[in-house]
């Protein structure tokens, strides 16, 4: 798919399915790696990343195929590369570094090209390098190639001095595999770090403390295959509930996270939603025009996702009043604000972690382009509020994470369709 074609400004109606995760399944397909047998794992999203983490498990020896219903993987026959394995999908894939703490569990080593992903900041790995060198592992770089070695891969008492998602669910991998215990002091706790301890507990880990910032973790035991279901994608759901405020109508997202969402309801609700939830998902009825929500910072869990952060730009960007929202997790994700000026928004930058937007009436649709994931789909999101025809580029960066977002869209009144 190239490009995204959206006649927008229309209120939404219906309801769609949210998909699962794609932030959860990347480390737990990663985490296969350190099983016996085969795992099922029912929910996993048809998306670029995730097809590329299949690529890069069937390059270490790893049996992966779909079923109707299910992903099967069976690492039986993983052996360690010694070459650079699957470069395009690690240097364009960020998360493939989760896969670090799984080789050094599985294999005692691991080469990687150094990964990368969207362009939203420098987000260095000197994090996963630090805890994974206190737990015995001995790193080098040659040429843009990072080397790692762990003779005597050991348990430790681990201090994080910021949440990183990455860097706790490398320590987890890697403690799951090590002699001896591991405490994580400082863990991240996204809903997506909680995924990947209950799924490893489900294959025979051990591991205390999930869903705080200190987890225990005993090395040593053995893991064997299991059937797991992917958590649904609260990033998905809380982009189409960001674009239901902002162009108006009602929505019921269907196995929506919500019990995930608080602070994402909570801004919800400040630009004017009526919200309702039960077992089944997320209500949603958008205002006749968004409000102002003030100031918003986006924060590591259970604050505001830096995820949607873009999409809140969108909303805020026809909300009657001002909104500045404060990017407090990487320094570059402001760079959609070029793109929606060109659609009519009123974004000013106050510095490089600030924006000040003045909401106005209405966006009107012409060509935009991607330049990463969230920033994309929330490219798309403002196609859905604005008057006339938006065509999306760089549509290769919204596969990434969303499975039908199209198709998602159509199922709420939206005219869209992908070339």
């Amino acid at each position: 798919m190239d490009r995204i074609h959206v006649v927008g400004n229309i209120p939404l109606q219906g309801k769609c399915k949210i998909q699962g995760s794609k932030n959860a399944s990347l480390p737990i397909l990663a985490a296969c790696l350190l099983t016996e047998g085969t795992t099922g794992l029912y929910r996993c999203p048809r998306i670029r990343d995730v097809q590329s983490m299949f690529s890069l498990l069937q390059s270490l020896g790893c049996s992966v195929f779909r079923t109707k219903d299910a992903v099967m993987v069976d690492s039986t026959g993983a052996l360690f590369c010694g070459d650079r394995f699957c470069s395009v999908e690690v240097t364009g894939m960020r998360s493939s570094l989760c896969l670090l703490g799984a080789m050094i569990g599985r294999f005692g080593r691991a080469v990687l090209d150094y990964p990368g992903g969207c362009v939203i900041g420098a987000r260095p790995i000197d994090l996963h390098l630090k805890m994974l060198g206190e737990m015995g592992v001995v790193f080098s770089e040659e040429e843009g190639v990072l080397h790692a070695c762990a003779k005597h891969l050991r348990g430790a008492r681990l201090v994080l001095p910021f949440p990183s998602v990455g860097a706790t669910e490398n320590v987890i991998l890697a403690a799951v595999a090590a002699e001896g215990d591991t405490t994580l002091i400082g863990a991240a706790r996204e809903p997506e770090v909680t995924a990947l301890c209950h799924f490893l507990s489900d294959c025979g880990a051990k591991i205390e403390g999930i869903g705080t910032d200190c987890l225990h973790v005993e090395g040593g035991h053995r893991l064997f295959g299991t059937d797991y279901a992917i958590p649904a994608d609260r990033i998905v759901a809380g982009t189409y509930f960001f674009a239901c405020i902002g162009a108006g109508g009602q929505i019921f997202l269907e196995d929506a996270p919500w019990q995930e969402m608080e602070n994402v309801l909570a801004v919800g609700k400040a630009f004017g939603a009526k919200i309702c939830t039960n077992h089944r998902g997320l209500y949603v009825q958008g205002p006749d025009r968004p409000k102002a929500i003030g100031t918003l910072f986006t924060d590591v869990y259970p604050g505001f996702p830096t995820d949607l952060q873009s999409m809140v730009l969108v909303t805020a960007a026809v909300a009657e009043g001002e909104t500045r929202i404060r990017e407090q997790i990487f320094e570059n994700r402001f760079q959609v604000s070029e793109e929606l000026q060109r659609m009519g928004a009123d974004i000013r930058l106050l510095d490089e972690k600030t924006v000040l937007v003045r909401g106005t009436d209405r966006l009107t649709g012409t060509p935009v382009r991607a330049r990463e994931l969230r920033g994309g789909a929330a490219l798309v999101g403002a196609g859905v509020l604005a008057r006339g025809e938006t065509v999306v580029g760089g549509c290769e960066f919204i596969e990434r994470g969303y499975e039908r977002i199209c198709a998602d869209y159509r199922e709420l009144g939206v005219r869209i369709t992908g070339a």
